[in-house]
Formats: structure tokens, sequence, C-alpha cells
């Protein structure tokens, strides 16, 4: 059910919406640099400029592109804690996101959106669409993904930010903003300093459906395994040639197929071939692992191990290397740690007018990385569904909720140190 705070927040929300949207922000994992694409230093200098504008002074932009900004409190009379709200700028590869094309859907009627080149959004197929009946749907025109995945939470740390400074009768202690590049390619904390912040917990605003908060995420690994082949002229390639393609082939052909990502859900993890290049001589891929248990990460990696001499023995005379580096760990045990941190992210949803639900991300954020560092960092809903697809959509409604989910959380911490006797 829509508030009134809600309801004064819509606009704003969906200006500052279509406008992050239209910016290219695609990052690209075949780039080692950061940001991994100029389009992400094009939005991380607005953001700076916006949070200037709204008279923040204390805003520092990192070589790596990391956006810290620090909002002091608005009692000085006790002591409250510092959080942090964290959003990533990018948009992921997987689809294209170049000159996104943004379409506003008023007053939903329940019916079929129909998108460009003949693609349609149907409430057969995504039911989600039929809670937002009589709201406001944005998608993008169907050539491109939307860009929700993160820059509606980038929207809702903005709005949310604008409003409180707009109401210093609202209590809040220090806060920490951060936006940040590359999570996509999982890369974007791995320059990061975590004494930048002085934060004693953050929450990351990159979920998606309503009230979903989310304290675990899988294990994440990928694998960069190399086959190395023997080239000779085709015509007397017998018993002489060892094609690197072929070796690669073979070694996809044994992830098993029922710990795919098409074929688990829940707690189940999997084996993801991502990518796949080279030729006769030398031939590459890409895989990504995921499980939530530590003990099932390490079997995965054993099994590549096994699958490449498996290969090896298969092709006589040909070498297969398999490379593994983390991406991040399951945020659990860190946020578990401390239940306040949860529970008031629970009151705040609820003081929304929504209901929490906790479930895990099958996938991780920054939030996990963050987590790693020593500072517990949740997953907070967003309003956006279909993420990585020219399907994408989000509701302004349930933007609208989660924005008043982190002015009631920010409100929250105040009040709960000030019980605790900092008055």
């Amino acid at each position: 059910m829509s508030t009134k705070l809600q309801s004064e927040l819509k606009e704003e929300l969906l200006e500052r919406f279509l406008r992050y949207v239209k910016i290219t922000t695609m990052s690209d994992p075949h780039v080692e640099t950061l940001p991994s694409t100029p389009g992400q230093w094009d939005l991380l200098h607005l953001l700076k400029r916006e949070l200037g504008e709204l008279g923040i002074a204390d805003v520092e932009l990192d070589q790596w592109g990391h956006l810290v900004a620090r909002v002091p409190g608005n009692r000085r009379n006790g002591e409250f804690p510092t959080i942090g709200l964290m959003a990533h700028v990018d948009t992921s590869p997987d689809m294209s996101g170049v000159d996104v094309k943004p379409q506003v859907h008023r007053d939903y009627d329940g019916n079929v959106i129909s998108l460009t080149e003949g693609y349609i959004l149907d409430p057969v197929s995504y039911p989600e669409l039929l809670q937002c009946k009589g709201g406001t749907v944005i998608t993008s025109d169907g050539t491109t993904l939307l860009g929700a995945d993160d820059k509606a939470g980038v929207s809702e740390i903005m709005t949310a930010l604008s409003w409180l400074l707009a109401h210093d009768e609202i209590a809040r202690g220090d806060l920490e903003i951060v936006f940040t590049p590359d999570e996509e390619t999982g890369r974007g904390l791995d320059r990061f300093d975590p004494s930048l912040l002085k934060a004693s917990c953050c929450y990351t605003v990159d979920g998606g459906e309503r009230g979903i908060i989310e304290g675990e995420c899988f294990n994440a690994a990928v694998a960069r395994v190399s086959c190395v082949g023997k080239v000779i002229h085709l015509g007397t390639a017998r018993g002489k040639l060892v094609n690197a393609v072929a070796m690669a082939s073979a070694f996809v052909s044994m992830l098993p197929r029922n710990e795919s990502p098409e074929a688990t859900d829940d707690r189940y993890g999997y084996y993801a071939a991502l990518e796949i290049s080279g030729d006769l001589d030398k031939a590459y891929v890409d895989v990504y692992l995921r499980d939530f248990e530590t003990s099932g990460m390490e079997r995965r990696i054993g099994a590549l191990g096994h699958f490449a001499k498996a290969v090896e023995e298969a092709f006589p005379g040909g070498k297969v290397d398999v490379d593994v580096r983390k991406q991040y760990a399951n945020m659990r045990e860190h946020i578990a740690a401390d239940p306040h941190i949860m529970e008031l992210l629970e009151t705040a949803v609820a003081k929304s007018g929504v209901e929490p639900v906790r479930q895990i991300i099958r996938g991780g954020t920054d939030g996990s990385r963050l987590s790693e560092m020593g500072i517990p960092t949740p997953n907070i809903f967003t309003g956006g569904h279909n993420y990585h697809s020219r399907f994408e959509w989000a509701s302004l409604e349930i933007m609208a909720e989660a924005c008043e989910t982190l002015i009631h959380l920010v409100s929250l911490w105040a009040e709960q140190k000030a019980t605790k006797g900092a008055v």
C-alpha cells in the first residue's frame, strides 16, 4: 500500500532513474582497468556533482572509480553509529546497454506490454507484473537492457538522501554513501580501501522484487581453462594434430548439465561455461563456479582438475591448465554475527508498508566483498526485475517503497542508539 511519503518520492525517483539509465555504463570483463569502461566515469562524475549540489562537502572520487560521500549526522548530543548505503553504477555486459531508451508505462492496465521488434512483456510469463496494475512500469524499448541493476539502487539512495537532507527533523547519524564501478565483473572492490569508511555496517541497494532482503550469497570463483594443442597442416594431420578447440569443447561437455544455472535453484550451486575462444594451437574457456558452502566450492574446483586430466588423456600430446580466481565469499557469517543489522532492516521494510522477506542471493553483490573486509553488508530490494535481459523492467511504486525503507533505516539506527543511552 502506497504511503504519503512514497507518493512524495516518486517523481524525483523517476526523474533521476531516467537520467541515469540513459548513460551507457556497461562494464567489460576483458578490460583490466577500473572502471573498465569510460561511461562509468560519466555517471560517477554526474553523481559527484549532484552530491555537491545537495550540500555535501566531503565527496571523494578515487582513481579506481570509487565514489564516497560522507554526510554528517544532525544530532551531536550523543553517539550515533555510522552506517553506509552502497550501489554500483555499471550495467551487465550480458546484454547491450548502449543507448538505452527507457519507456514509461503509467497506469499499467495489467495487459501485455509491447516492446520493439516483436518482443513483449506478458504477465503470463512474468506474473509479478500483475502486482503493478494501476502503477507505473518502466522498461527499455526491447533493444537493450534497462539498467535497473543497479541504477534503481543508485536512484533510491540519491532520492532518500535528498529527502533526508531536506527534513532535518528526522534524526540521523553519520552516513557514508558509496557508489562503485564494475560490480558486474566482480572486480569493483579489487582496489577499494575499507579504511575510507567508518561505517559499522553498510547496506547494498541492489536487490529485486518487493520486500526481499538478503544476508547470504554464493561463494564465487572464476576458472580460466587453457588448452594447448599441437598444430600441423590439416592435410597431413592424421596422428599428429592436437586440436585445442576440440579440447576446449570436450572440457565444456564434461561440466555436469544437472549442475548448471538453468538446472538449479535454491541452495544448489553450479558450473557455468561463460566464454570459449581460441584456435587450433590454444583455446580458452572461462567457467563460473558457484556454491553456498566452502566445501562445495572445493569439490567443484577439484572436479575441474579431474576434467582437465580426462581431456589430456583423450587428446595425447595436449595440455590443459586450470587457473582459479576467487571472486567473493558468502557473507552469511559476517552478517549473522550481529543480528541487529538484519532486524533493523526488517523493521524499516515493515514501516514502509511492505512485508519483509528474507532470501538468499543466487549471485553476489559488492556487499559480499565489503563484508569480507569487516563491514557487514546485507542487500535490499530495488523494484527491478528480469535483470541482464531485454525484458528487464522496474516498478516505480516498489522503487518508492525501497526508497522509504532507506529513510526509515537511517532513522531507526539513530533512534536505536538513542534508546541505548546516547541522548
